[in-house]
């Protein structure tokens, strides 16, 4: 027979469903260019997601989809959750369009992280195309929490167009005020741009880093993602130090469905931070 004790005992919770999606609210909208926007998200119910620099999670606009978007804001400090979503698709139109109070889903954090730590005492080096600035923001946030840990930090960001510049007063204070190298160049620099045209692997061989010390870390488009880090290669890094963010389509964010497959890795459980010396044979093939 069951004792009233028994009877009374808490039920333990229930595990996590990694396929469910937790209710977070959106606090704030912020419009950092004419089509790239940062949700801050706060959860319903429950403590804020502790997550590490370079996971993403799988944000869900209810009745519309879902879709994998790395996280943006700084893993370092437990406060809003920050995504940073180009307006592109069905989902991303959807998500961007919502509006403070608005309820959306979250599932995650999923992936493996950019592992900043593995840089200290040498130089850091990130690199980012388009809106791969917002997957490399956590990791420098993190280095910049404890500057005193590394040497150089050297940011080389590239965009298509001025207008489309992402946390330009982010790049001013990180520059400004915790002496990070930040050098930016555009594909199409016109009227009043007197920065710097061209492709940003251009940046890479006139960067100040020690390459044999340094920790590289790159996110943007696969095609520019394969010539940055061949430049960094090229440089003088070696490869094992080289970790790329990539950004295949993943559905499910748990290795289930397959949609992600790169070979014999699963994007979203394997990656999508990996090294150079695993990536590069995957990364010249056709059809993978």
């Amino acid at each position: 027979m069951t004792s009233l004790v028994e009877r009374r005992r808490p039920t333990p919770p229930a595990p996590t469903d990694p396929m469910r999606p937790v209710p977070y609210r959106l606090e704030h909208l912020r419009q950092e260019t004419r089509d790239t926007y940062t949700l801050e998200l706060a959860p319903v119910d429950g403590e804020p997601l502790r997550y590490g620099a370079g996971q993403f999670t799988m944000l869900d606009a209810f009745g519309v989809g879902e879709v994998p978007i790395s996280i943006s804001g700084d893993p370092t400090r437990a406060g809003l959750l920050e995504h940073t979503i180009r307006d592109v698709g069905a989902v991303t139109h959807a998500l961007v369009s919502a509006s403070p109070g608005d309820v959306l889903g979250v599932r995650g954090p999923f992936g493996t992280t950019w592992d900043v730590t593995d840089g200290q005492g040498g130089d850091v080096v990130l690199v980012a195309g388009g809106i791969g600035l917002a997957p490399v923001r956590p990791a420098l946030l993190e280095l910049l929490t404890h500057r005193e840990r590394y040497n150089r930090v050297v940011l080389l960001y590239g965009a298509r167009t001025p207008e489309d510049i992402l946390f330009g007063e982010d790049l001013r204070s990180w520059a400004k005020d915790f002496g990070v190298d930040v050098d930016i160049t555009v594909d199409n620099g016109q009227h009043a741009w007197r920065g710097k045209v061209g492709l940003v692997t251009q940046l890479v061989p006139r960067a100040g880093f020690d390459a044999r010390h340094t920790l590289a870390l790159v996110c943007g488009p696969e095609g520019m993602m394969r010539y940055v880090a061949q430049a960094l290669v090229d440089r003088g890094v070696p490869p094992y130090r080289v970790r790329l963010s990539m950004e295949r389509s993943m559905k499910c964010g748990i290795g289930l469905c397959g949609h992600c497959q790169l070979r014999e890795l699963f994007v979203c459980v394997d990656g999508p931070v990996l090294t150079y010396d695993r990536l590069a044979p995957l990364l010249t093939c056709r059809e993978l």
